[in-house]
């Protein structure tokens, strides 16, 4: 990958942003946001939780992003009775009398963790030193996973029955929170139309793990000017009632604000937003555009804002 500067790697990566777009647009319709999400997760090195009810294609989605990314792809569904090591993998004793690691489905590019919340905690515990770490500790032996590495874990907000709440720290790891709704009256028809007859589409691969890597470097290095740095640690800060920086209307309706990894995320989030808007710095409004799921699953409502019928997402908006 070799650009003459960093601004004309800035412009192939909005121009390979849009041609994802274009070859996911192939095969999923509508869900446009859901889309822009996911891939702005993959180019700022986060993960990304999609949650939504059955039949939204959130688990064909993550695999048409792996076939237009070219990258390796594992699907783990997770079930009450999954054990870490069906997903780390475990030591065997092979025929030479050595124990030996045989990998399991975590070595990947791209893991689909399918209902994340149907798995006791011990096992999605499993997924947290990957997700922080990128690596995994199995006999005491330290395995480093490939780059890039990202999580897509899906889950379903109706059925709370034999379902293990992820817990604050696990959230904390997921970038974004995407929220998955119905398709409207004309891409439910066009989805019908798609798939009820025989024919195969097939989308073209984009970009490779290596270009994907130098895109994330890339984002990082994207200036950011103070002004917007304090913005979007203001917007965190003024999440936590016990903070220096919450209104009275924060303090009745959160019982919760989210934490420092927050405004990391919101910072490069806001980065990488900009860079596929066709800009070279972000501003104000590229920190709004990504701070819903960003800021979704951090922050408690209290039982005032329940009373009240706000959601997350009407309060985030009152912060702004």
């Amino acid at each position: 990958m070799t650009y003459r500067s960093e601004v004309e790697a800035a412009d192939a990566l909005k121009q390979a942003y849009h041609t994802i777009r274009a070859e996911i647009g192939k095969i999923i319709i509508g869900q446009d946001e859901v889309v822009k999400s996911v891939l702005i997760s993959i180019f700022s090195n986060g993960h990304c939780l999609l949650v939504g009810v059955p039949g939204l294609a959130k688990t064909l989605l993550v695999q048409t992003v792996a076939q237009v990314l070219d990258l390796n792809f594992n699907r783990v569904q997770f079930t009450p009775d999954l054990m870490p090591s069906d997903i780390i993998g475990s030591e065997i004793l092979g025929e030479d009398r050595n124990f030996k690691f045989i990998r399991g489905p975590i070595f990947a590019n791209i893991i689909l963790a399918d209902e994340i919340n149907r798995t006791p905690p011990k096992t999605q515990a499993a997924l947290l030193e990957a997700m922080q770490e990128k690596a995994v500790t199995a006999a005491g032996v330290t395995h480093k996973l490939e780059q890039p590495f990202f999580v897509l874990a899906t889950q379903n907000p109706i059925e709370q029955e034999g379902t293990y709440p992820l817990p604050e720290a696990q959230l904390d790891r997921f970038m974004f929170n995407v929220a998955l709704n119905y398709p409207t009256f004309a891409e439910e028809l066009q989805v019908v139309k798609n798939t009820t007859t025989t024919n195969q589409v097939q989308v073209n691969k984009v970009l490779n793990a290596e270009q994907i890597v130098f895109f994330q470097q890339l984002v990082r290095n994207i200036p950011v000017t103070d002004h917007v740095l304090e913005y979007a640690v203001r917007l965190v800060g003024k999440t936590r009632p016990q903070g220096e920086l919450a209104t009275p209307q924060v303090k009745r309706l959160l019982n919760w604000g989210a934490g420092p990894r927050a405004s990391q995320y919101l910072v490069l989030g806001a980065k990488c937003h900009a860079v596929i808007s066709g800009k070279y710095s972000p501003d104000i409004e590229d920190v709004q555009a990504v701070a819903k799921p960003i800021l979704r699953h951090r922050i408690v409502r209290s039982y005032h804002a329940e009373a009240e019928g706000l959601s997350t997402d009407q309060i985030i908006e009152q912060l702004f």
